[in-house]
């Protein structure tokens, strides 16, 4: 079911997503070469907590499965989503990682990403991560009032499609607030004019996951970590996004 916030919801969703925004941009300053994993979900977690806040994927549960070990996912690499952060999981010079973080504020989610480069990148991992983020920015234009799902995930594929990237299937955006994840599911592909239709006080998620070679992707054995079969480059941007009844509004910003 999918979820309108009222306007005082809203508000919290808001100051949270501005927090959550804060935070990320602090923790993509801290990627460089020889900094681990999990010295930056450390920095993450405090910094939420430190604001009087909650790490939202730190010991979420999903179905059957273990619960989340860590505050940040970051994914480096081969990894497309949920990498859990390792001491021994050192970034080096060339590496690209991204950062997923989920905040509670008041009783309320967001959710953000972003792929960073890890010191000098080569040209391939740039031009993956400026479509990622551009196909982001052009999901989120289509997502006011009136549109449907379709049209979100039509949009992204048809700008990713040109650059011969696979775009990940299995894993999708969704709706946030209430919960870390909430209707609508949002894929990254699809047809425009189908599934449901955007409304005003809907909050959503909406993070293209996009490989450098195949689309398909490989669950690893801690239940979490996502690889791309072919262990190629992926990247990965997201955003919380209000719908509103003129410009969507992009609540994970500063």
């Amino acid at each position: 079911m999918i979820i309108i916030k009222t306007p005082e919801e809203i508000e919290i969703i808001r100051e949270g997503g501005r927090r959550l925004a804060t935070v990320l941009n602090k923790v993509k300053e801290m990627v460089k070469p020889g900094i681990s994993t999990y010295e930056l979900d450390k920095y993450a977690e405090k910094l939420i907590k430190d604001m009087g806040d909650y790490p939202s994927f730190l010991n979420y549960k999903s179905g059957e499965g273990k619960p989340f070990p860590a505050s940040l996912c970051v994914s480096v690499n081969e990894e497309v989503v949920h990498g859990i952060p390792k001491k021994d999981k050192i970034l080096k010079e060339g590496d690209i990682c991204s950062i997923d973080l989920g905040l509670r504020h008041k009783g309320f989610y967001t959710d953000m990403a972003m792929t960073v480069g890890v010191g000098e990148i080569s040209n391939g991992s740039q031009k993956l991560m400026d479509v990622t983020k551009k196909s982001l920015e052009i999901g989120i234009s289509v997502a006011r009032e009136g549109n449907r799902i379709g049209d979100i995930s039509h949009a992204i594929e048809s700008f990713i499609r040109p650059h011969k990237y696979g775009i990940v299937e299995v894993l999708a955006g969704h709706g946030v607030g209430k919960a870390v994840h909430e209707d609508p599911y949002i894929p990254n592909f699809g047809k425009a004019g189908t599934g449901e239709k955007l409304k005003k006080g809907m909050i959503i998620a909406i993070e293209p996951m996009v490989n450098s070679g195949t689309k398909n992707v490989n669950l690893q054995k801690d239940g979490w970590t996502f690889h791309t079969a072919d262990r190629k480059k992926s990247a990965h941007f997201e955003h919380t996004v209000l719908i509103t009844d003129g410009d969507p509004e992009i609540l994970t910003k500063i």
